[in-house]
């Protein structure tokens, strides 16, 4: 087949690849665009994996990214079901699982995250689930429909958030989890406590200190068996034990990998290959907000704005990486975490509102400078915490103060 040769190859089918094409056509590029995803939907908002499209309350066109005809109106091809299996930024030419050959002047590496799969004494039952993707909660939810408890491997983003989605269509749901408190990994004790006491008052049971030994069943699952003892009926597992990024076709293509173990980039997110850029779940990038910190952070709003970042720079602007990075979490219709950060390390928490009365904001700061911050009914205090976490500046003891007081202005006592 004969060798094409493009301005423009995205490889991922995500959000970071098709954030990219966006920003590229919106800028006024009229080079040739060509997204290669392996995955056989069209870039999705993959978060709806675990909240509304689970519980059937959105369609699959309901996450794309844009309607259908959408990549035709703005001249970008999008080639779904179809993998890169080879990269040389040499010759600057990448092989497709269709044997086809493309020559490009620039990409992007945007090949996100695979799950961590756990490998012990009957996990290959039937009713054992991972989720990733719109196929797997596809199988999550034709396989829980008769099903009465559900048992969850992992106390972080998904173990929380699938818990809370399948309690709320009327399944019975066990949390099993090395952590003392869920989320406690990312946001500490006091909120763990708080996110696990909110499951709790909704029906979910919580074993924490504790971990999977082994399923049991015949043909499908039907106990899980804990390191402390636990027998815990199970009609269907979900397992939530993180993810890894992929970053196979990068190491085979020679780019340098990050101490954090994934594509070591520039504050400009260009890899150790020129005009070759990386975004998303791989991307270990020198972050500006962070003070030039090797940052690689696993999360769908930061790879879209990776994307538009990478096309800026593809298109000549030579701008860095300065978004703060921003998470959220749902919890069926309980209730919205977001974060602004990340504080991978903090030496005190103040606390802003009632967390008794379920709206209130943790301020994380690392010698007295504010590092991230958590809110739970509180998305006004969101552009101060961006705000603050950019400047970087020490809180004196007034300052401090008056993050912990509900009612002071911040705008006008944080100048």
């Amino acid at each position: 087949m004969a060798k094409r040769r493009v301005d423009h190859l995205l490889i991922g089918g995500g959000l970071a690849a098709a954030n990219c094409a966006r920003w590229l056509r919106e800028e006024g590029t009229a080079g040739e665009i060509v997204l290669v995803g392996r995955e056989p939907d069209p870039p999705y908002n993959r978060p709806e994996c675990s909240k509304g499209y689970l519980r059937g309350e959105e369609s699959r066109e309901d996450t794309y990214f844009r309607p259908n005809d959408w990549w035709e109106e703005q001249n970008i091809e999008l080639m779904t079901r179809t993998s890169v299996t080879a990269l040389d930024v040499g010759t600057r030419t990448v092989k497709l699982s269709t044997k086809e050959e493309i020559e490009f002047i620039q990409a992007l590496i945007a090949t996100g995250a695979n799950v961590r799969r756990l490998n012990v004494d009957g996990c290959d039952l039937e009713q054992i689930h991972y989720l990733r993707t719109l196929g797997n909660a596809d199988a999550i939810r034709e396989g829980v429909a008769d099903a009465e408890q559900v048992v969850l491997i992992g106390g972080s983003y998904i173990g929380c958030e699938v818990a809370a989605s399948l309690t709320a269509i009327g399944k019975r749901c066990t949390i099993v989890m090395q952590e003392n408190t869920t989320l406690e990994r990312s946001f500490g004790a006091r909120a763990g406590r708080f996110f696990q006491g909110l499951l709790e008052s909704h029906g979910v049971t919580v074993h924490g200190e504790d971990e999977l030994e082994r399923f049991e069943g015949t043909g499908r699952v039907s106990k899980v068996i804990t390191r402390a003892g636990l027998e815990l009926d199970a009609d269907a597992v979900v397992i939530g034990a993180g993810v890894t990024p992929d970053v196979q076709l990068a190491q085979r293509a020679g780019l340098e990998i990050g101490e954090r173990g994934g594509v070591r980039c520039s504050s400009r997110l260009e890899t150790s290959a020129s005009g070759v850029y990386a975004a998303g779940d791989i991307c270990e990038y020198d972050s500006i907000v962070h003070g030039g910190q090797p940052m690689r952070i696993e999360h769908w709003d930061v790879a879209f704005n990776h994307g538009k970042t990478a096309a800026m720079n593809m298109l000549g602007h030579d701008i860095p990486h300065e978004e703060v990075p921003y998470f959220y979490s749902v919890f069926a219709d309980w209730g919205e975490l977001e974060y602004v950060g990340p504080a991978y390390e903090w030496d005190e928490e103040i606390v802003r509102g009632s967390m008794d009365e379920g709206k209130f904001t943790i301020w994380y700061l690392k010698d007295r400078v504010v590092k991230a911050a958590l809110t739970f009914g509180r998305s006004e205090d969101l552009d101060h915490a961006r705000r603050l976490i950019n400047d970087g500046r020490e809180m004196d003891d007034a300052h401090r103060a008056a993050l912990g007081d509900p009612g002071a202005n911040l705008e006008t006592v944080l100048r």
